[in-house]
């Protein structure tokens, strides 16, 4: 699913206009993203959050050139989902069997 299809979604089961929806969508992106770059995390009770992770320094080897390099200690953005949506989906493939 796109970000197109989410603003066409939302567009149709709420009536709110696909202009509307989309700078409401695009604003929540800004939002997180600009929280996360502050090192703070995004908590959505129910769906899930956006938390800043940090990677531990290590060597990494790139093998066609036979030489190793030290990929220093770095942040990263990552999404860990609710209980609750985890357990959905988790369902969801036992339905399908």
């Amino acid at each position: 699913m796109t970000k197109a299809d989410i603003v066409n979604e939302i567009s149709k089961n709420t009536g709110i206009e696909k202009v509307t929806v989309q700078k409401a969508i695009e604003a929540f992106m800004d939002t997180v993203k600009g929280s996360l770059v502050a090192n703070r995390n995004v908590y959505l009770r129910g769906f899930g959050s956006f938390v800043v992770k940090k990677r531990a320094e290590k060597t990494a080897r790139n093998i066609s050139k036979n030489t190793t390099i030290i990929i220093p200690e770095h942040n990263i953005p990552s999404f860990k989902p609710a209980k609750s949506f985890v357990t959905k989906v988790k369902d969801l493939s036992h339905r399908h069997k």
